[in-house]
């Protein structure tokens, strides 16, 4: 199941989504500009490290920058081009109703508070990994847990790949995508509990993510304006 489009309008131009996707583009243009070497110490050293981050220590010997710089640091970092790709459709497809929503202003910081909760998930659930963790993806996932609860029954344009070569396209309610997508992430993420994490994806990080996003679109969400009392004697 593969979204790739929804049927949900915009009032306004995202203009934080395309400058979102045009920072984490910019950034794997940089990484991939690297030879190995570089690449592993850039990675090394400005991804998140649950490790570092618990311990307290410095994103790199001789750079004093606390360890906890990397959870915002990592959120525009990828691992390749197919990582970027897939968190780059995500963010594109249900980014844009998201900022519509909140404002520009607004969706900027909950996209970020999103991302420090999501790693914060990660962090708590394996303190001690020294795997470094990067991507966009748990930002990505509050925005993914506010849209299925801001537009639940929005339609949204997905790929069913029934067998190897039976493509079909449908639409369903944005809450079936979304809660499959969580289903996904749920599953392995429970039974990767107690073992240790020697790499791969940081499902906790997507499903702390995700429950962050649930929970703080309504208070991020605008008050409604109240119309002004009428007067008699005064236009309105």
């Amino acid at each position: 199941m593969i979204p790739f489009a929804d049927e949900n309008p915009t009032r306004t131009l995202p203009v934080v989504v395309f400058a979102l996707i045009a920072a984490n583009v910019v950034v794997l243009l940089y990484q991939l500009s690297l030879p190995p070497s570089a690449l592993q110490a850039f990675i090394s050293t400005w991804a998140a490290v649950p490790a570092k981050i618990t311990h307290g220590a410095p994103v790199a010997p001789g750079l004093p920058y606390p360890a906890w710089i990397t959870i915002l640091t990592s959120m525009f970092m990828h691992g390749g081009l197919l990582h970027l790709g897939g968190n780059m459709l995500y963010l594109w497809i249900f980014g844009n109703n998201i900022e519509d929503a909140l404002g520009h202003v607004r969706f900027l910081f909950f996209y970020l508070l999103c991302g420090v909760l999501a790693m914060a998930a990660q962090v708590l659930v394996a303190p001690g990994a020294g795997v470094p963790a990067l991507g966009a993806s748990g930002a990505i996932a509050g925005v993914l847990g506010a849209y299925a609860v801001r537009y639940p029954r929005a339609r949204v344009l997905t790929l069913l790949l029934l067998f190897p070569f039976l493509i079909r396209v449908v639409r369903l309610p944005a809450l079936w995508v979304l809660g499959f997508w969580f289903v996904l992430q749920l599953i392995p993420g429970a039974l990767s509990l107690g073992f240790h994490q020697a790499g791969g994806i940081a499902y906790f990080a997507h499903i702390g993510g995700f429950l962050a996003g649930c929970l703080l679109i309504r208070v991020f969400l605008p008050l409604p304006r109240r119309p002004r009392p009428s007067h008699p004697g005064y236009p309105d």
